[in-house]
């Protein structure tokens, strides 16, 4: 059978607290009532409390068996009043006393039952030789079970009832806060449409991006490809160069001229180079009416679309109104050219080769 201290530790009490509680009381109820009054003080203040009584008690402790054995084993206490037994003085102390147990102070203990505990006032008590039988195992383990239960059931029924109270509560304070019902309802209203007027936002910024995303990267790829034709020019008109200069040299010599083998390295390069180039210039030249252009200014990035024939000063007096700085030449980085002065900014952008797109860099 399980000793009040097991009983006390399978409570969740802390081993060292139960077995001072236990010392002190001799039961199981005054150890409950013991550790609810003790619960706030430190274990080191109690201890030193316990040793420096303990002393004190020896003597007494002798003398009272000594008057036990003398006046027939005292081994309970008996309510004259209402004819209860106790096992000890604390009992009896704690029934006269008018105390009961509140279990939320009691750590949330088991022992529900204590806090229906009928306050007496008996007062007037008398020693018994008659011993109050201790419960068996079974009993205690079936009036555990049952305390276990009566607490889970008050638990449940108290978690349901905070609901409905913070339900209730949730309703007050909205029917009671500053302004009518309908305020809050229109309040409501508002922030569902400011809600949903962000999301849009949101939305026609993201597809922003992504129309910018995709104008960038059809942008640099028309670079590549206006790259690619320049280098393929330049190398057509290198290979034109070497044929001319040939044909004169085989014509002062009066030989035929030297037609290049296309070898491995930097001929065969040359070869494709001009064989592309011709490629480029046998192919008939579209007629492009606007220049979409990017100008790098010191403010960033702009993006324009021009009919073909505006001079490079008509776009340097609109850049000027729209960012305050006057512009005094345009760049292009390859090949690299710049345009400035009044010769220059009379060209047209086709005639300065922007057209169809361009990148210049705006000083």
């Amino acid at each position: 059978m399980p000793s009040d201290l097991d009983t006390l530790l399978d409570m969740g009490f802390d081993k060292e607290r139960a077995e001072i509680a236990v010392k002190k009381t001799g039961g199981l109820q005054g150890a409950l009532q013991w550790l609810e009054d003790n619960q706030d003080k430190p274990l080191d203040e109690i201890k030193a409390a316990a040793a420096a009584k303990d002393e004190d008690e020896d003597e007494a402790e002798t003398e009272a068996k000594i008057a036990e054995l003398e006046t027939g084993n005292a081994k309970s206490l008996i309510c004259n009043d209402c004819g209860k037994r106790f096992r000890n003085h604390d009992l009896a102390s704690y029934h006269a006393t008018k105390t009961y147990v509140n279990l939320k102070q009691l750590l949330n203990s088991i022992y529900e039952y204590l806090t229906n505990l009928v306050r007496s006032e008996h007062t007037d008590f008398s020693e018994s030789t008659e011993e109050i039988a201790p419960l068996t195992e079974d009993e205690k383990k079936a009036k555990l079970e049952e305390l276990r239960e009566r607490l889970q059931a008050k638990r449940a029924l108290q978690s349901v009832k905070d609901k409905e109270d913070q339900k209730r509560n949730e309703v007050t304070n909205f029917l009671h806060s500053p302004g009518s019902l309908e305020s809050n309802l229109s309040q409501q209203i508002r922030q569902k449409s400011t809600k949903e007027s962000q999301e849009a936002k949101e939305e026609l910024a993201r597809k922003q991006q992504i129309k910018e995303a995709a104008q960038k990267r059809q942008e640099k790829l028309e670079d590549q490809e206006a790259k690619k034709r320049i280098k393929a020019k330049i190398e057509a008109d290198k290979a034109e160069r070497r044929r001319k200069a040939e044909e004169a040299k085989a014509a002062r010599e009066g030989r035929a001229p030297q037609v290049e083998a296309a070898t491995p390295g930097g001929s065969a390069a040359a070869a494709a180079a001009a064989a592309a180039a011709a490629a480029a210039a046998s192919k008939p030249k579209s007629n492009h009416n606007e220049a979409r252009l990017r100008l790098q200014t010191d403010g960033g990035n702009i993006t324009k679309t021009l009919p073909a024939e505006t001079t490079l000063f008509e776009l340097a007096q609109q850049l000027q109104s729209e960012t305050g700085n006057a512009v005094s030449s345009f760049t292009t980085t390859f090949p690299r050219k710049v345009f400035e002065g009044d010769v220059d900014f009379s060209k047209t952008l086709k005639e300065a080769g922007l057209v169809p797109s361009s990148v210049l860099i705006v000083k």
